[in-house]
């Protein structure tokens, strides 16, 4: 069957490959990506990776079949978490591919790939390439058939990840939700080197791609709710939510209050710094300004990006930094090949507890010095002009400055606020800080009449 140009098109997103099955993305076209990938990156080995989406197999299977047709030698990982595979691709020195559609619905799936040592690839890094050779058909010939092998790294990534992070001192109680995703798999594997400083309380870690319990994606206040209530039962020290394919992290404090991102984005720069001081910390322009604050203050530059891997992992690369953190729930670490992975964040926030004789809350606290609203999404019909209006409102006022590295940036002594375009829906997204509470609603409240009023 003749594959589609505009469907090909259509899931090739900005970084990686992601559609509904099998209607965009098939084995056919797994097949078709894994030859291409290999001809566009130069592969002569590969390592493959899935999660526990019922497709996923057969399609990681279809691309290490096109992958040997190009002429590369395949190491298949098997069950994997986005960031093991990242660890496979450093720890062997082959690019990769994983295949996993991470926080989105049971229906689809997707395709990241990236170079050897875990280097991404987007759209102006190869995707685009990948996907015209897909579209076009025009292979090269191959010199020779590649081979297939099996290789399990899971407990190389674990105790990697462990010697990173070394947990010690007090015993903690550990409620950890998988969210039926790949972290079900991971975590006892790291969690088991952990041993008696560690009681963990499993939930949702039966895989099952279907997502039965709730949606892989803890950025959504409603799918925090049963850790939170199991936090609160078990009387736990802390809470671990992971996404689908496990590489964000997001944590639940013993009063089963949702703890921000940019806080445990200050907690592992502190900890990092500690390690390398002076160092570069990235964070993207949405984190909380409590962020940059803290690494200056401790002696470290920050660095501010726009938000997207790709914008933090090239930034990491041209300023050798210790550390990058987002507002979404990605933490990455230049130990870790610069790439992303939650369990490493996790096990940095159960280090620092550990540690430390007070509760979650009280360790957090010095790293939580603003309110933030959290991200707020607005249905626009004309999301330029909208942006524009709330520029015009604000701009000229006395104490305001504006700058555009990503969406609008409204700073003001007091507080300060991004409104950025949705790249797939036509929606605008709201992250304000304010001084104080009352700050932070006020200026909250009246963007957001800009925004809806003029919808």
């Amino acid at each position: 069957m003749a594959l589609d140009p505009a469907t090909v098109r259509a899931i090739f997103k900005a970084y990686d490959v992601r559609g509904t099955v099998p209607d965009q993305l098939d084995e056919e076209l797994a097949r078709a990506t894994g030859r291409a990938f290999v001809e566009v990156v130069g592969a002569a080995e590969v390592v493959v990776g899935y999660d526990m989406r019922p497709s996923s197999p057969g399609m990681a299977g279809a691309f290490a079949d096109g992958a040997t047709q190009a002429g590369a030698d395949v190491t298949m990982i098997g069950l994997a978490s986005t960031d093991q595979l990242y660890f496979a691709s450093g720890h062997l020195a082959m690019p990769g591919a994983m295949f996993t559609a991470s926080h989105n619905p049971a229906q689809y799936n997707g395709i990241k790939m990236c170079r050897a040592l875990a280097t991404p690839i987007g759209l102006e890094t190869g995707l685009a390439d990948i996907r015209d050779l897909v579209l076009s058909g025009d292979f090269a010939a191959p010199t020779r058939s590649g081979s297939i092998t099996e290789h399990d790294v899971l407990e190389a990534y674990a105790a990697h990840l462990v010697s990173l992070a070394p947990v010690g001192g007090r015993r903690l109680k550990v409620v950890a939700d998988a969210g039926n995703g790949m972290a079900g798999y991971t975590a006892p594997a790291v969690f088991g080197r952990l041993g008696d400083h560690v009681e963990l309380v499993p939930l949702y870690f039966e895989l099952d791609g279907s997502f039965p319990n709730h949606e892989a994606n803890p950025i959504e206040p409603d799918n925090l709710v049963d850790l939170q209530a199991k936090v609160l039962e078990e009387g736990a020290d802390i809470g671990l939510a992971f996404d689908g394919d496990a590489d964000r992290c997001f944590l639940v404090d013993e009063r089963g209050r949702a703890v921000s991102p940019s806080t445990l984005t200050a907690l592992i720069a502190e900890r990092e710094l500690a390690k390398d001081p002076g160092a570069t910390v990235i964070h993207n322009l949405i984190t909380s300004r409590a962020v940059p604050e803290l690494v200056t203050e401790l002696g470290g530059t920050p660095v501010r990006t726009r938000v997207g891997h790709s914008f933090i992992k090239a930034t990491m690369a041209e300023t050798d930094a210790i550390f990058g953190g987002e507002h979404s729930g990605h933490f990455y670490f230049r130990d870790f090949w610069r790439a992303d992975s939650g369990m490493l964040a996790a096990l940095h926030a159960l280090a620092a507890l550990s540690g430390h004789d007070g509760s979650l809350s009280d360790l957090l606290a010095r790293y939580e010095r603003y309110p933030l609203s959290g991200e707020i999404n607005s249905t626009v019909s004309d999301a330029a002009a909208t942006t524009a209006a709330i520029e015009a409102a604000y701009g000229t006022r006395e104490g305001v400055t504006t700058d555009h590295l990503d969406g609008l940036t409204v700073s003001h002594a007091d507080w300060q606020f991004n409104v950025r375009s949705s790249n797939t829906e036509p929606l605008l997204r709201l992250n304000v800080e304010g001084q104080d509470e009352a700050t932070m609603t006020a200026v909250r409240d009246d963007v957001l009449a800009l925004i809806r009023g003029g919808s």
